[in-house]
């Protein structure tokens, strides 16, 4: 009887490790910045923010690997937003104003000057032109991880990255 117990448990703990890694995910990330190094060994900002969140992904453990295209090797900048609404593209890293074909209203984001410093960025993060902007991008099944302002603290290395659900 002890060897059959010892037996189920035994198994049990092997069908368990073996699910797990059976639904090991790997995301796709989207960008068309350079992903290689430039001569002075540092990379474009806007890859290198992908790359944290890759690497902070990594960190945790989860069961989740994100695979970076760099440099348009998957979607054309402006081609971006509609996969990212089907579900065919996991995380991208574009100025929203390239889905305005979509959705016109994602122009503001984009203008010159608009946003001057980090403390306006995060008053216009709360602006009710921001709000409907938000609600328009949560309508089409996107969610938005960084905004304006939010980068400058990724960047620091300031957001501690807490990955508990999928």
């Amino acid at each position: 009887m002890l060897k059959k117990i010892s037996l189920y448990f035994l198994s049990l703990v092997f069908v368990s490790t073996t699910i797990g890694s059976a639904f090991a995910v790997t995301l796709k990330a989207s960008h068309q910045w350079p992903g290689t190094p430039r001569a002075d060994g540092s990379f474009d900002v806007r890859h290198e923010m992908v790359q944290i969140i890759a690497d902070e992904m990594e960190k945790s453990n989860v069961g989740v690997d994100i695979r970076i295209y760099p440099a348009k090797s998957l979607y054309k900048p402006k081609e971006q937003w509609k996969p990212m609404t089907t579900g065919q593209l996991d995380i991208s890293a574009f100025p929203l104003a390239y889905a305005a074909k979509f959705h016109p209203e994602f122009d503001i984001t984009l203008m010159p000057g608009m946003v001057k410093n980090h403390k306006h960025a995060l008053r216009v993060n709360a602006s009710p032109m921001m709000t409907e902007i938000k609600k328009i991008i949560n309508d089409a099944g996107v969610v938005v991880c960084l905004t304006l302002g939010l980068q400058v603290d990724l960047f620091q290395r300031k957001i501690v990255f807490q990955i508990q659900h999928l």
